[in-house]
């Protein structure tokens, strides 16, 4: 599992899956950083439509989430791999000692979180499942 968590940890995009109350699947993309067996993701300043955003409204009904990042070169299939994260999401707010130190990790790892660090909640996935190809 060590390189799986190498290349979790050093992708620059993800791909978060939550569930709908409906029960239908929700996929955003989005930036991340992890902690050991916890993954962090906030809720930032990028241009969205609205503040109330459907991933955060499916973590309070259903706390199941994925986080799936991959490398696709559709020339060199001797390169190709993915991981994905499958875990309990929970929301963190902003002034929380945790959220701190998720909002520290994520600018330490993007240099735009270090300009303007993001003042929303944080969405916290705690990992119970690694799976990686190959």
């Amino acid at each position: 599992m060590g390189e799986a968590r190498r290349r979790l940890a050093e992708a620059r995009v993800g791909h978060l899956g939550t569930v709908r109350p409906d029960g239908t699947p929700h996929v955003v993309v989005c930036c991340f950083a992890v902690d050991g067996d916890v993954l962090y993701t906030a809720i930032d300043h990028k241009p969205k439509t609205t503040t109330a955003l459907q991933r955060i409204a499916n973590l309070t009904t259903n706390p199941s989430a994925t986080l799936l990042v991959d490398r696709y070169d559709d020339e060199d299939w001797s390169a190709l791999w993915w991981v994905r994260v499958d875990g309990s999401g929970r929301i963190v707010a902003a002034g929380d000692d945790e959220h701190r130190r998720a909002v520290d990790l994520l600018a330490a790892k993007y240099a735009q979180y270090r300009d303007r660090r993001p003042e929303g909640p944080v969405i916290a996935i705690d990992i119970g499942r690694w799976t990686a190809w190959p």
